[in-house]
């Protein structure tokens, strides 16, 4: 593999992860931070933006997935790619501390 199917392999770690809180709070019907909001990231958007923008991340997460090669028997791909997710699971821990409910 080249240099660039590890980096579609963290990227579609990171968009996998970011689509999990958006999609889940826009089925439930919650308002939840968006970059569409106002101000980006901070401001709630409607459950319907955050659906949307959760199915963004998980259409552009599969094609990365798909991009990356990512597979059980490349060790190295399934790394960079949970490399991904726990920089994004972190990221959006800190990033959502108080700004739900």
């Amino acid at each position: 593999m080249k240099w660039y199917h590890y980096v579609a392999c963290i990227f579609a770690g990171l968009f996998l992860t970011n689509a999990v809180p958006h999609f889940m709070h826009g089925i439930s019907g919650d308002s939840f931070p968006s970059p569409f909001a106002n101000p980006p990231g901070k401001g709630l958007s409607s459950p319907l933006v955050n659906v949307l923008w959760g199915l963004a991340n998980l259409l552009i997460g599969y094609i990365l997935l798909i991009a990356g090669k990512v597979s059980r028997t490349n060790k190295w791909s399934l790394l960079a790619f949970f490399v991904g997710v726990v920089f994004m699971s972190i990221m959006l821990s800190i990033a959502f501390v108080d700004k739900v409910h």
